[in-house]
């Protein structure tokens, strides 16, 4: 069994879009719209196969950032060694992101930083 993909609620589509197509080199496919509800959805594919759904229609409404809020707190991506992960994250906070902890090695092993990303999610980016 595997996760097929994680789906994501976001105001500003377009802008979720750009967000994982420039960072995290995610592809993404054609936008459906169902009119009839309004959603709006794009798939952004990765190179192992994992996706990502971003939606959005006029119901989505922002919550206050709270790093501890119940439910899915973040999303994880791989980039394949510390370099990278020190490579990203300089990106991301040159470009404005808020750094929440890292780049650095977890008690459990884990080489990784947590960027507080578009729209508040949090990415998490490990080697």
């Amino acid at each position: 069994m595997r996760i097929d993909h994680v789906a994501l609620y976001v105001l500003d589509l377009e802008g979720a879009k750009n967000f994982f197509t420039k960072y995290f080199n995610g592809i993404s496919g054609e936008m459906y719209h169902n009119p009839r509800t309004g959603l709006r959805t794009y798939f952004i594919s990765f190179d192992d196969g994992s996706r990502l759904e971003l939606m959005s229609r006029s119901e989505v409404s922002t919550q206050e950032f709270n790093l501890y809020r119940g439910g899915y707190i973040h999303i994880a991506f791989s980039v394949g060694s510390k370099t990278s992960v020190d490579r990203l994250t300089d990106r991301l906070a040159s470009d404005g992101y808020e750094i929440l902890s890292g780049p650095r090695t977890t008690g459990d092993g884990y080489y990784e930083s947590c960027v507080r990303g578009f729209e508040n999610n949090i990415i998490e980016i490990t080697d």
